[in-house]
């Protein structure tokens, strides 16, 4: 199967490859449904052409188009032939039109949010010129296997790890949450059109038709968080996903860190090389670990089995045990290294270094110093610095240290 990682920006697309990846799906400005990820634009193009490889990279184009957008899709031809893409991300059928026809040699993957979830119309977007339908998340094992076996030469992508929406158009989960009738029954209780207070000395929910019955808010550091759904994590049953056909493993995140993306994809990188090699041991488990050190929120198993757990919100805030410090850039002079911070590191800090095939190597002795190698007290995020580390470090190597409960850092 191929592991699928997400790229927000360039940084991303770098460590989504670096730490096993075989593919990276990215946005193209104007077109992509992650309108505030960095998404690519001018001439990245070229630098990605470096970056890329021998790997496959997919383009997102999976707004829903009104008319002027199509135009402006046409106009773009030209800038888009520049990216070596190996596919199309799509939603809209009149881009995918326009798309197939300007680029025939370009294969089609139909978006997730299309919501293709039964095999009567993955038959329909197969006859249209797709080539693989990235499934609707609420699509369960047992039906990719329907799928599977009934357009057997179609390929199939399903998300394994990420967020999850509480609410996209009729799949609320909001209705069963708070009366216990499942809108994807069609049940729906309206709730989104309820009239709602929210209590600041208990920090709850009340709803107007029931007082006194309270709906818990959730605040943690300069955030609230009302009604939010748990997030996915599948990697404990890639063998379950390669039983049922599914050709291609994606991870949700192009808006989040590149920590994020390193660690999540390496950890589904070594779980399925496991899987490939008919490894019986558990070598992968610490990588699998640390996929509880990066920023998330409870993990379920979504649709996958049953829609019980996802359909419950989640009952924490955010878990943000570790801090993102940066990352190692290119070998300097005397032993230093290039060093992107991306949140304060102190002289006194207890670092850890994480590489693609390195776990986690602890540091307490190293040395920071300025653009004219002037040694520091502490390196701040927008200012050059360059790092010795005590410990064996490469480019690519991602610092965090375990954030202080008591204090914002």
């Amino acid at each position: 199967m191929e592991l699928l990682a997400p790229a927000g920006n360039l940084e991303k697309l770098y460590y989504a490859y670096t730490y096993g990846a075989d593919a990276a799906y990215i946005g193209l400005s104007n077109f992509s449904l992650r309108a505030r990820a960095e998404n690519f634009h001018g001439d990245q193009w070229r630098r990605i052409k470096e970056v890329k490889g021998d790997k496959k990279l997919f383009g997102a184009v999976n707004i829903y188009f009104h008319n002027g957008d199509l135009s402006k899709l046409q106009e773009s031809y030209e800038y888009i032939e520049q990216y070596p893409l190996d596919a199309f991300i799509v939603s809209d059928l009149g881009a995918a039109s326009l798309l197939k026809n300007r680029f025939p040699d370009i294969p089609l993957h139909l978006s997730t949010q299309a919501n293709c979830i039964n095999a009567e119309a993955a038959k329909v977007y197969q006859s249209l010129g797709f080539e693989r339908i990235v499934l609707g998340r609420e699509t369960s094992l047992d039906e990719i296997k329907a799928i599977k076996d009934a357009v057997p030469d179609l390929e199939l992508e399903t998300f394994v790890h990420g967020a999850m929406c509480i609410a996209y158009s009729g799949r609320c989960f909001l209705s069963r949450y708070l009366s216990d009738r499942s809108a994807n029954q069609g049940d729906c209780a309206h709730s989104c059109r309820w009239d709602y207070q929210v209590n600041s000395l208990d920090l709850a929910l009340e709803e107007k038709q029931r007082p006194g019955e309270y709906f818990p808010i959730y605040e943690g550091e300069n955030f609230t968080s009302i009604l939010s759904s748990k997030d996915m994590c599948m990697i404990d049953y890639l063998k379950d996903l390669k039983a049922a056909g599914v050709d291609s493993l994606k991870v949700e995140g192009r808006m989040k860190s590149i920590y994020y993306a390193a660690v999540t994809t390496r950890a589904y990188r070594k779980a399925l090389d496991a899987l490939e090699a008919g490894k019986s041991d558990e070598s992968w488990q610490g990588y699998k670990d640390e996929l509880y050190k990066v920023s998330r929120r409870e993990y379920s198993t979504g649709f996958y089995f049953d829609k019980e757990d996802i359909e419950a919100s989640t009952q924490k805030s955010y878990d943000r045990e570790y801090l993102f410090l940066g990352s190692v850039g290119e070998k300097a002079d005397n032993g230093y290294y290039e060093l992107t911070v991306k949140n304060q590191i102190r002289e006194d800090d207890t670092i850890e270094y994480i590489g693609p095939d390195i776990l986690f190597i602890e540091d307490t002795s190293f040395t920071i110093v300025d653009e004219n190698y002037h040694p520091v007290v502490k390196a701040d995020h927008g200012k050059t610095y360059f790092i010795k580390a005590s410990q064996p470090v490469e480019p690519g190597y991602i610092l965090r240290k375990k954030r202080d409960p008591d204090c914002a850092n």
